[in-house]
C-alpha cells in the first residue's frame, strides 16, 4: 500500500472506532502514534547508537541499545511538542475561565429568578411562558455555554411551569431543548474560542461576526413561537392568575434590577471588553469568573461544596478539550505526513465546485457529524480538514465558522441523536414521550436552516459587525 492509502486507512478505522465508543481522545493519540510509528520509522537513525558498540559488547549493552533504538522514533518527539503547543496555546486559556464562570452562574440561583421575572414581565404577550423560556435560555446559555447544563436547569424549572399552564408538551420541549442549545452560537462562546485555535482565526472577529447571527437565530425562534400561539392559541394558553401572580409595577422593577441586570450586565461586560478591546479574551474570561462568583455571592448561593463542584466541572471539561486538541493534532499531523490531506484536497478540487456548492457540502458532512459526534470533537478533528480547502475556493475562514457554528445547532436538534432532546427527557416526566419532544424541535431546526439560508443569502450578516469595526 502507499502512504496516501495508508492514510485514507488510519481515517477510515478512526472513524470505525469512533461508531464502536472507544474514548475519541485516546483513540486519536493511539492511532496518531501508531500509525506515526510507520510513517517517522528510520531505522538507520533509531539504532545508529549501535555504531559505538565495540567488538566485545555484551548482550546487555546490545539489549539495552535495542530497546533505547525502539523508542528513538521520531512521533514521540512529535507527540511531546504537540502536547506542549497545546497546553501553552494562550487562545485555549480562556476556556477554563469561561467553564468556571458557567459553572458558578448555573449554581448561583440566578436562572429561577429571571425566569419568573421575565415571565411576569411578558404576560400579555402571546406564548408569553413560551418567550420567557427562550430568553431565559439564552442569557443563561450565553453565559455558560454547555448545552446539557442549560437544557437540563431549563427542563426541571421552565418545562413543569409550562405544563401546569396548559402548554402542549411538544411545543414547550421545542423552546427548551432550542434554547438551550444557543450558548454555542452566541458570543462569549467556547466553540467559537475552540474554532479559532483550531483555524488561526482572531477571536474578537469571531465574536463580533457571531453577534448578529446568533441574533437572527434567536429572533427567529421568537417569531416561531409568538406567531405560532397567534395562530393555534391552544399550544400556548393565556396564563391565568394563578399560573402567572400581577405583581406592582415597582416591584417588577425591582425584580428585574435583581435578576435580569446582574446577569445581562455580566454578559456585557465581558463580551464588550473583548469586542471594544478593552481586554483580550482570557483577561475578559477572568472578570467573567470572577463576575460568577460575585454573583454567587450576592445571591448567597455560594457554598465550599458548589465552589468545589464547579472546579471540578471546569478541570474535568477542560482536560477534555485539551486532550483532544493533543489527539487531533498528532492525528492530523500524521495524517499530512502520509499524504492523506492531499488526496482529499486533490478529489475535492476535482469535482469542480463552485464556492457555493462547497460550503454546501461541507455543512452537510457536518450535519451528519453531528449525530455520532460533539461540537468540539467536530471543530477540533474534522472542521481542519476543510481548513486548506478554503483558500481554493477563496471563502473567508471566518464566515466558514460562523456557518459551522450555527449548522452545530442542528447536531442537537436533528433525532435520532438529538442530544438536546435526550438531555430534556432525562428530566422530563414520564408522561412526556422522546417522539413528542423530536416533534417539539423540528420547527426549530427549520428556523435553524432557515437562518442558514440567509447567512449563504446575505453574507453581510457576519461580516457587517467585524468590518465596522476593525475595518476589513
Amino acid at each position: 500500500m502507499t502512504d496516501p492509502q495508508i492514510a485514507l486507512m488510519m481515517l477510515g478505522l478512526f472513524i470505525i472506532f469512533v461508531f464502536l465508543g472507544f474514548p475519541i481522545a485516546f483513540t486519536l493519540m493511539a492511532m496518531g502514534i501508531g500509525f506515526g510509528y510507520y510513517a517517522y520509522f528510520d531505522a538507520r537513525r533509531m539504532w545508529r547508537s549501535f555504531d559505538r558498540l565495540g567488538d566485545d559488547a555484551g548482550w546487555w549493552d546490545q539489549t539495552s541499545l535495542w530497546f533505547e533504538g525502539l523508542f528513538n522514533n521520531r512521533i514521540f518527539d512529535l507527540f511531546v511538542n504537540q502536547t506542549y503547543t497545546v497546553m501553552s496555546n494562550e487562545v485555549l486559556t480562556a476556556v477554563p475561565l469561561f467553564l468556571f464562570m458557567g459553572y458558578i452562574v448555573e449554581r448561583s440561583n440566578i436562572v429561577d429568578r429571571l425566569f419568573s421575572t421575565l415571565n411576569i414581565a411578558s404576560r400579555n404577550m402571546p406564548g408569553s411562558m413560551g418567550v420567557a423560556a427562550l430568553i431565559t435560555c439564552a442569557l443563561f446559555a450565553t453565559a455558560t455555554g454547555i448545552v446539557g447544563a442549560v437544557v437540563t436547569l431549563m427542563g426541571l424549572l421552565a418545562l413543569p411551569a409550562m405544563l401546569k399552564a396548559r402548554y402542549d408538551p411538544s411545543f414547550a420541549s421545542g423552546i427548551i431543548c432550542a434554547g438551550g442549545t444557543l450558548g454555542i452560537l452566541i458570543p462569549p462562546s467556547i466553540m467559537l474560542i475552540v474554532y479559532a485555535a483550531a483555524s488561526n482565526v482572531s477571536i474578537v472577529r469571531l465574536y463580533a461576526a457571531a453577534l448578529l447571527p446568533g441574533l437572527t437565530l434567536v429572533g427567529l425562534y421568537l417569531i416561531y413561537i409568538v406567531g405560532r400561539s397567534i395562530l393555534q392559541p391552544s399550544v400556548a394558553p393565556k396564563p391565568t392568575k394563578e399560573d402567572i401572580p400581577d405583581v406592582p409595577f415597582l416591584k417588577l422593577l425591582w425584580m428585574i434590577v435583581t435578576s435580569f441586570l446582574p446577569l445581562a450586565f455580566l454578559i456585557f461586560a465581558v463580551l464588550g471588553s473583548i469586542l471594544f478591546g478593552l481586554a483580550t479574551p482570557t483577561e475578559a474570561a477572568s472578570i467573567g469568573a470572577l463576575g460568577g462568583i460575585l454573583l454567587a455571592f450576592l445571591y448567597r448561593a455560594m457554598t465550599w461544596q458548589r465552589l468545589r463542584e464547579s472546579v471540578y466541572l471546569t478541570v474535568r471539561t477542560t482536560a477534555m478539550v485539551c486532550w483532544l486538541f493533543v489527539g487531533s493534532y498528532t492525528f492530523s499531523a500524521v495524517f499530512s505526513y502520509l499524504g492523506g490531506e492531499h488526496i482529499i484536497s486533490e478529489f475535492v478540487q476535482s469535482l469542480s465546485l463552485e464556492p457555493w456548492q462547497f460550503l454546501i457540502l461541507a455543512q452537510l458532512i457536518i450535519f451528519l457529524l453531528g449525530w455520532p459526534l460533539e461540537w468540539s470533537e467536530i471543530i477540533i478533528i474534522f472542521v481542519p480538514i476543510f481548513l486548506p480547502l478554503l483558500v481554493f475556493f477563496e471563502i473567508d475562514p471566518l464566515f466558514f465558522g460562523i456557518l459551522v457554528a450555527l449548522n452545530l445547532q442542528t447536531s442537537f436538534l436533528t433525532p435520532p441523536m438529538a442530544m438536546s432532546a435526550y438531555y430534556l427527557k432525562g428530566i422530563a416526566p414520564p408522561e412526556i414521550k422522546l417522539t413528542q419532544i423530536f416533534r417539539g424541535v423540528m420547527p426549530f431546526l427549520a428556523c435553524v436552516i432557515i437562518a442558514m439560508v440567509l447567512l449563504y443569502t446575505f453574507p453581510q450578516i457576519v461580516f457587517y459587525l467585524p468590518e465596522a469595526m476593525y475595518g476589513k
